[in-house]
């Protein structure tokens, strides 16, 4: 996952080179750009925010995220319809 702290609006985007485009509009201090991301995530995917855990690039722009209580086809399946329909 790439993020893009600081951006007008909270979405994601698109793919590129196999990692998911999420721009966010916190600003990457103080862990507020990752909690933006969980939020998002978690709204987005239908989970609690408690689900959503970043488990690498805390301090960078690149992420892993983990989930839980979801399957990869209902991610998949979610963030699929978003990025057809961004304003959603």
């Amino acid at each position: 996952m790439r993020v893009q702290p600081r951006s007008s609006r909270e979405e994601v985007t698109g793919m590129r080179e196999g990692a998911l485009l999420v721009r966010l509009t916190a600003p990457p201090v103080a862990g507020q750009a990752n909690a933006a991301l969980v939020r998002l995530l978690a709204r987005i995917l239908g989970l609690p925010v408690s689900s959503v855990v970043v488990r690498q690039g805390r301090s960078g722009r690149d992420k892993v995220v983990e989930l839980t209580g979801a399957d990869l086809a209902t991610v998949q399946a979610r963030l699929s319809e978003r990025l057809e329909d961004p304003g959603r």
